[in-house]
């Protein structure tokens, strides 16, 4: 049976509905394609509700966090949020989470949505040897994502603190609508924008979630906001080059191969999956993972086989045809000899190869889109 997240009504009563992660969410409203555009010139609104939400508190919360994640947390300032992935002893990738930093015994932990209870799981398996209290409060509390360029101006007629001065990972506690929440600099989109968290707000009762929804769409109903669904998450995240959980990375990916490096703090501290990690520091990976653009016209597609001279040397493991860039795009993992940019691959879609090439990402010019974009 699949859940529903708080705005579940506003989704059915609007929106185009799939299943997803064991939850029934919107695809999309108006389109896919037009809601991408609406996020890259304006703003869009996403329930992310369905994602996990955890608090981890306690005298060891620190330490506990330390030796679960690569990155270390005593390195990380009150009041901002990082991104790193909770690996297994052979450095796969249990997850990719943001934790929020309160202080040092208090932390506010993001998961995605097929593994809340996984994730869970791991947690408390893993608490028994420090002094900390685990509470997944993600029925009790709502979360939606309001993002683009002009995610700033519209959230700012609804907040009393001033947005300017939370930087891009960092996040306050704050009213929304006079509601209580959390708005945190963050996103999914390589876009400027913000998540809100907001607090005493069980899925039976949504009211306050559904007023500060309702709330944000009149707001910036003229200056172009549109609410937004899965469809376009997905095409934003790929053009930002973020990875998506259970196609991109999963348990038998290490962030060394899932080119995510920048989650490791180079320390001489203990951490879950750590041996495997540093020898792959040192003497490499076979595989890796890179982005490509077409060169030839064709979309690829999950699964799709990457090819060089002939043979097969890795396979795609998102992809989509891109609105900003009119082309298709994708991500996929190489033999690591084949992975530098520049570097032209092959790739089979349906019975001909088409040809692309390995780039960099973002994948959009950042001085026309994204969060680096220079202001107009």
């Amino acid at each position: 049976m699949t859940k529903k997240s708080h705005l579940y009504q506003y989704h059915k009563d609007n929106g185009k509905m799939t299943e997803f992660s064991g939850f029934e969410m919107p695809v999309w409203y108006k389109g896919i394609v037009e809601e991408h555009l609406a996020v890259r010139n304006a703003a869009g609104l996403f329930d992310v509700s369905h994602m996990g939400r955890v608090w981890i508190t306690g005298p060891d919360a620190t330490k506990f966090l330390g030796y679960l994640l690569p990155t270390n947390p005593t390195m990380v300032k009150d009041g901002r949020a990082f991104y790193s992935t909770i690996c297994n002893p052979n450095g796969g990738i249990i997850d990719d989470v943001i934790t929020n930093k309160f202080s040092e015994e208090r932390y506010f932990m993001v998961v995605n949505a097929g593994n809340r209870g996984k994730d869970f799981s791991w947690l408390r398996s893993n608490s028994s040897e420090f002094q900390v209290a685990l509470d997944d409060f993600s029925n009790q509390s709502a979360l939606m994502a309001i993002q683009g360029p002009l995610a700033r101006d519209i959230l700012q007629k609804m907040v009393d603190i001033d947005l300017s001065t939370v930087r891009r990972f960092a996040f306050r506690e704050c009213l929304v609508s006079n509601e209580k929440c959390l708005v945190s600099r963050t996103g999914y989109t390589g876009e400027d924008g913000f998540e809100i968290t907001v607090f005493d707000t069980p899925v039976e009762d949504p009211e306050r979630a559904l007023k500060i929804w309702n709330e944000i769409l009149r707001i910036g109903g003229d200056l172009g906001v549109l609410p937004c669904g899965l469809g376009a998450r997905d095409s934003l995240r790929l053009e930002a080059g973020m990875c998506l959980y259970g196609q991109d990375i999963d348990d038998t990916t290490t962030p060394i191969e899932a080119a995510l490096d920048g989650v490791l703090s180079r320390d001489e501290r203990n951490f879950v999956g750590k041996e495997k990690i540093n020898q792959q520091l040192i003497q490499g990976t076979e595989r890796k993972r890179v982005a490509f653009s077409m060169i030839e016209s064709g979309i690829p597609r999950h699964g799709y086989d990457l090819s060089f001279s002939g043979q097969r040397v890795g396979n795609v493991t998102s992809g989509t045809f891109s609105p900003i860039l009119k082309k298709g795009i994708g991500m996929g993992y190489l033999k690591s000899p084949l992975s530098n940019i520049g570097q032209q691959i092959g790739i089979q879609i349906r019975e001909s190869t088409k040809m692309s090439e390995v780039v960099y990402t973002p994948f959009y010019d950042t001085t026309r889109f994204g969060y680096k974009r220079k202001p107009h």
